[in-house]
């Protein structure tokens, strides 16, 4: 199931979003629909991304239900890797699955560039490789410290250095790639519960912020 559309109208000095743009503003009484160019509706881009559509990426969904019908914003979230016919190879304590089903709507984070022609053809053994060790195997799951993340960010470690780059931190890979997807799929959500209860919601737009 898809979320329906966000759109969002600028308009006298407040951001307004809503499914469908009325023809009057909801904060003024104005007439959108001559209000020209600058004020035309917008609509947001959708954060989430069918998974098995995203060949090698870093996925995130909900443990349970999907992002847009279930998720509270608190659950626990799980984490794989697409391999090039975006299979998701994850890890859970019952070991490593490879998913051809069940990651319809994730955040999706591209781990590899159309350039990078000699990693794109060993992608797909390289995690296959990688699953089969001894490390990711059932009994040696742990939910803190040796879980769905720790086998994908040491995939992408071994990758990097494969490359000749540093390793990162869990810190690090979540601020550098994970926060900018993820505050971005937050503000996604609220506008999807605001509008839930109401035709329009109303954000007022800050005075430098307008003037600019």
């Amino acid at each position: 199931r898809r979320a329906m559309a966000v759109l969002r109208v600028r308009h006298c000095r407040a951001l307004l979003y809503c499914r469908r743009a009325p023809p009057r503003c909801p904060a003024c009484g104005g007439d959108l629909r001559g209000a020209g160019l600058a004020n035309a509706p917008v609509r947001l881009p959708c954060p989430f991304r069918h998974g098995h559509g995203q060949p090698r990426a870093f996925l995130i969904r909900p443990s349970r239900g999907t992002f847009l019908h279930g998720y509270d914003g608190h659950g626990d979230l799980h984490v794989g890797i697409t391999d090039s016919r975006g299979v998701v190879y994850n890890y859970d304590q019952e070991g490593v699955h490879r998913a051809g089903s069940g990651w319809e709507q994730c955040i999706s984070i591209p781990l590899v560039q159309p350039d990078m022609w000699e990693l794109l053809q060993q992608w797909d053994n390289l995690l296959e490789e990688f699953s089969l060790e001894e490390a990711w195997l059932p009994h040696r799951y742990e939910e803190q410290q040796h879980n769905c993340y720790t086998f994908a960010l040491a995939f992408v470690n071994r990758v990097r250095q494969g490359r000749g780059r540093a390793a990162l931190s869990k810190a690090e890979f979540t601020e550098r790639f994970l926060l900018p997807r993820t505050t971005e799929a937050s503000r996604y959500l609220a506008l999807q519960q605001q509008l839930a209860h109401r035709d329009v919601y109303i954000v007022p737009l800050a005075e430098q912020e307008h003037d600019s």
